[in-house]
């Protein structure tokens, strides 16, 4: 299976933007590849809103962003051990999955801790007598190790302090090597030496394990009971016994509480902050509920990311889905001017001087010999139209004609009265909810030189509710400016009707003088026959901001 493909536009989406990515996506899938989806980096402005309504097309999948996160990079199928299974069970971990952490899980599935393979190392190189006598463990954790089952008494779960001893030797030498040691803290191991058998009892000792699958006899098993001591057979002989014996310590007692974690909807970057800086070799991942989903180590941040992208009507990654940076590009379809960061490998990066994305995506249709859908065919007439203005824009070109002629016959309507109804529809400013939306729903960024420079536009019939709302756009503005830390701010309110613009200016002050127009007021500029934010305010500001 394949990389999830997004065709998505620039932040702040208008409708040729979203049109492009819907009809772009759908040509993709029409080639054979499944997996591509038309997506935004923006809620719909109240134009595309109709629109999409209007044609009874599905909006595209709405992404704030779309920076990897943890779940993109790990493996959910860890290597585990639970607290309470014996240490031996670790020991065969490490072996046969050559791995150098293992986590450690309560019953619900979540980690109390990790055993490094260090640690498993340092125990196993153990060599004083003490050191190969003192067993931490519980009976159920011996029983398990030993392949064991109990003649008499109960594999309790709770971890014990105990000592080992073999009974291989007389009675009289092991009752002396045994006497200084607490009968509750013992565990014995022998064969069928039936008089180490009965002293182990009287004496009262914790465990008495007999080996190689030796019958019991029955007044030995009736006296363990009766005297409370766990009695265990196993098939093992003495020192395999012994040695899984020392292995029997119930992993959560070896576990260190303390680990490197993160959760799998953590941006990637945390990961890789704490895999490089936190000394750790491996960072556990966790479920949000807090169970584990992986362990990552610094080889999961060279794993290939689920999603690429597609970028239509932009190619600067200050106007894409934040998070663009850290994906692979795959395509880019535009009609702006070039500001696109470098790509690691050559991609396909078609752009036109045309007035529409979506004329260069008509272009496309054709290339590959397939027929739109009506509605499809209806979203990219759209398109052109709305960010030709219905083909009065100076950005309009014979190319944007053409095809919009040709996309309405597909579609069966009429472009002129389409694109009408398509204005008539949005050009309420009072539609877009509030004044900051006014301002933000098609706001652009740019820079020349140091400066950085953002301009919005909308188009509307008349230039009364403008006036009507003015105070509050100013203040929209200077918000805009500051949230997005740039030295100046502007809205176009572009009015279909009479082909001009009410430009709305917040910052640079020291500029103004340049810019060449009427100023009937502080802040807002008037400038007849401006229609084109691309293709005339743009290229005018920067001559403006950069002193020519």
């Amino acid at each position: 299976m394949g990389k999830e493909i997004f065709v998505i536009g620039h932040r702040n989406p208008d409708t040729d933007s979203v049109a492009s990515a819907i009809a772009y996506a759908a040509l993709k899938r029409s080639l054979g590849e499944a997996r591509v989806t038309a997506a935004m980096a923006g809620p719909l402005n109240p134009q595309t809103t109709w629109l999409l309504a209007r044609l009874g097309v599905e909006a595209p999948l709405y992404l704030a962003d779309v920076h990897p996160k943890v779940r993109d990079v790990i493996r959910r199928a860890p290597v585990t051990v639970q607290a309470d299974a014996p240490l031996l069970n670790a020991l065969e971990l490490f072996h046969h999955n050559g791995i150098r952490v293992l986590p450690v899980l309560d019953d619900a599935g979540a980690p109390i801790g990790v055993i490094p393979l260090l640690k498993i190392a340092e125990r196993s190189l153990m060599t004083g007598p003490d050191s190969l006598r003192r067993v931490t463990a519980s009976l159920a954790s011996l029983a398990a190790c030993l392949e064991g089952h109990f003649l008499s008494g109960a594999p309790d779960t709770d971890p014990e302090e105990l000592h080992l001893f073999v009974g291989a030797m007389a009675e009289g030498s092991f009752t002396a090597k045994i006497a200084g040691f607490d009968p509750k803290s013992l565990v014995v191991v022998t064969g069928d030496r039936r008089a180490i058998q009965l002293n182990s009892i009287e004496r009262g000792v914790r465990l008495l394990v007999v080996t190689g699958g030796l019958a019991v006899d029955d007044d030995v098993v009736e006296l363990a009971a009766a005297r409370g001591v766990a009695l265990l057979t196993t098939p093992l002989d003495t020192a395999a016994t012994v040695s899984r014996a020392r292995f029997s310590t119930p992993a959560g007692q070896l576990a260190e509480p303390l680990f490197e974690s993160v959760r799998v909807g953590e941006p990637l970057g945390r990961l890789r902050e704490k895999l490089l800086h936190s000394g750790e070799s491996v960072v556990l991942v966790l479920e949000e509920d807090g169970t584990l989903a992986g362990v990552a180590t610094k080889s999961s941040l060279f794993a290939p990311l689920p999603h690429s992208l597609i970028l239509v009507d932009h190619n600067e990654l200050s106007q894409s889905v934040p998070g663009a940076e850290d994906l692979e590009i795959l395509e880019v379809i535009d009609h702006h001017k070039l500001g696109n960061a470098p790509s690691s490998n050559p991609i396909p990066f078609v752009t036109a001087p045309v007035g529409s994305t979506c004329t260069i995506v008509a272009s496309l249709y054709d290339q590959h010999g397939v027929i739109p859908s009506q509605s499809v065919a209806a979203l990219m007439l759209a398109g052109i139209l709305s960010d030709t203005v219905i083909l009065k824009s100076p950005t309009t070109t014979n190319r944007d004609r053409e095809t919009a002629l040709r996309l309405s016959a597909l579609a069966g309507l009429d472009w002129e009265a389409f694109g009408a109804e398509i204005f008539a529809a949005s050009g309420a400013l009072s539609g877009y909810g509030s004044p900051a939306r006014v301002v933000g729903s098609d706001f652009k960024l740019f820079s020349q030189g140091e400066v950085r420079f953002g301009v919005g536009q909308v188009e509307v019939f008349g230039f009364a509710e403008f006036h009507d709302m003015k105070g509050e756009l100013k203040g929209a503005l200077a918000s805009l400016r500051e949230k997005e830390k740039l030295d100046v701010a502007g809205l176009m309110v572009t009015d279909i009707s009479t082909e001009s613009t009410m430009f709305l200016m917040d910052g640079g002050q020291a500029y103004t003088r340049f810019m060449g127009y009427p100023q009937p007021e502080p802040q807002v500029f008037e400038m007849k026959g401006v229609m084109s934010r691309k293709k005339q305010l743009v290229p005018h500001l920067i001559k403006v901001l950069g002193g020519r």
